[in-house]
């Protein structure tokens, strides 16, 4: 037989699993995930105030009115109390309205695309800086950085100095995905043909995990890669070294890394073809390849033209304004 202090131990014995949990989500080293991780234990404690007195109460009442306890009270014709009612409703509903007031304030203030008004809670941005220009490809399975102002590129490592604003502009090659630092800031989709954007900052040198969020088939689990946050001496070196590399990413070389592999090695490379990310953006990397941003400005002028002919109102030429204004006619 286990003695009863035993099976009670054996009982908590799955929570030291926990242990092993990482909890770099509540203690980042970059600003923006830090007020993510800020409003997260806002929010949890919150809940909690309707949460833990549900919770003690559940166990009062099975307590207080078990069959054994024949002193409480019992009165099987109670329906109502005004008191109670109140109490049920209304401390919920304000503990929500707090929390879509939080939630509205922070949406806005951490807005992805919203350029950085701080290096952290202590130290606002001066005046005049400009932030580092990354430019992100997904790809299967692998990620690719480039600098545009250092002219250089990455597969699978990211390099930043500390304490200097990061904007993030991000693509897909191929099919959606998900860019995540977690000690950065927050998690932001990919998407071909589309641009998604990310501001952040990182605080604390170190090295850190970035992956992918979203499933994208076979290699997804090991579509990984160590993101770096350097001085800015140590990024200024990297840089340089980087640039020294005689390994050229051309077009041809990106046609070729964009073919699917799993567990891609780190690459850099000393020089990028001009332009490079914008055809990625529209898919005309290939040679043969007419960019999208290109087909739409043809189709744009020629929509023009053929409205100019038949002396159509100017806002029928333009398709954006169609398809957001356009409405179904009703017949009465």
């Amino acid at each position: 037989m286990i003695p009863p202090i035993v099976r009670r131990g054996l009982l908590l014995a799955p929570l030291m699993w926990l242990a092993g949990c990482d909890t770099v989500v509540l203690n980042p080293s970059g600003d923006i995930a830090a007020q993510q991780a800020h409003l997260v234990v806002v929010s949890t404690l919150l809940m909690l105030l309707i949460i833990v007195p549900v919770m003690f109460l559940i166990c009062l009442f099975a307590w207080r009115y078990r069959k054994s306890n024949t002193a409480a009270e019992y009165k099987p014709d109670w329906d109502h109390s005004t008191k109670l009612e109140l109490l049920i409703w209304g401390a919920p509903l304000l503990i929500i309205i707090v929390l879509g007031l939080i939630t509205w304030i922070y949406t806005h203030l951490l807005d992805p695309y919203r350029p950085l008004s701080r290096i952290d809670e202590n130290r606002p941005i001066a005046a005049g800086v400009k932030p580092l220009e990354i430019q992100v490809v997904s790809m299967d399975w692998k990620w690719m950085f480039i600098y545009p102002e250092q002219g250089i590129a990455t597969v699978n490592e990211l390099v930043t100095p500390i304490d200097v604003p990061v904007r993030f502009h991000m693509t897909s090659s191929t099919v959606m995905n998900a860019f995540y630092i977690p000690a950065l800031a927050g998690m932001v989709y990919t998407m071909p043909s589309m641009e998604t954007q990310l501001n952040a900052v990182m605080n604390k040198v170190g090295v850190y995990d970035g992956f992918s969020a979203n499933y994208s088939g076979a290699g997804f689990s090991d579509m990984r890669f160590k993101y770096h946050g350097v001085k800015q001496a140590d990024f200024d070196a990297w840089v340089a070294k980087t640039k020294a590399n005689t390994t050229a990413l051309t077009r041809a070389e990106f046609l070729a890394l964009d073919k699917p592999t799993i567990k891609h090695p780190i690459m850099h490379f000393g020089s990028v073809d001009k332009g490079l990310y914008d055809r990625v953006l529209n898919r005309c990397v290939a040679e043969d390849a007419v960019c999208m941003n290109t087909m739409m400005h043809q189709d744009a002028t020629r929509i023009k033209a053929a409205a100019a002919a038949k002396k159509l109102p100017e806002d029928v030429c333009e398709p954006t304004t169609v398809a957001a204004t356009a409405q179904p006619i009703r017949k009465e």
